[in-house]
């Protein structure tokens, strides 16, 4: 009887220890889609903004008039409406028509919980200023996506640069 119970036991053990397993190939494998995923929408997201044409970089956004977006300047925009039209009239006002460049480095960091997940990444952003000479700046940028109707969407952005010393 004693047997029976031991060997019962490590069957139970043993099936556990592979459902275990399972997961956690499981969870790695959907975290490497999800990090695949992000990496194409993120190059994308990137190209985009590179046109200096906020209506390419639209689709990326959720259009919710309280949404709230920081940007390198101004401190703070409200709802995709504000941001679209700020962003549109720095870039017609201070950048040279079709030099800008941002360009994601290799540091994407994606964490999901649910239907909601933040990535992080730092990038380099050039430009043409008209005033003459250049804009070359690091900045770092963290965005939290939902999923709404199968596709993910910005509902919170922000973008900042370092001090310089």
């Amino acid at each position: 009887m004693k047997n029976r119970v031991s060997f019962a036991v490590s069957i139970a053990v043993g099936f556990i220890l592979v459902l275990n397993a399972s997961a956690q190939t499981k969870g790695k494998s959907a975290s490497k889609t999800l990090e695949a995923e992000f990496k194409s929408i993120i190059t994308r997201y990137y190209s985009a903004w590179s046109s200096l044409d906020p209506d390419k970089a639209a689709e990326f956004y959720a259009k919710d008039a309280d949404i709230v977006f920081y940007d390198i300047a101004p401190l703070k925009y409200n709802g995709w409406a504000e941001y679209k039209e700020g962003v549109k009239k720095n870039f017609t006002e201070q950048v040279v028509s079709g030099s800008g460049s941002l360009v994601p480095k290799d540091d994407l960091n994606v964490t999901r919980r649910g239907n909601i997940v933040w990535t992080t990444v730092t990038f380099h952003l050039s430009g043409k200023l008209k005033a003459g000479g250049a804009m070359e700046l690091d900045a770092r940028h963290t965005a939290i996506w939902e999923l709404r109707g199968g596709k993910w969407l910005i509902v919170h952005e922000h973008v900042s640069t370092p001090l310089q010393s």
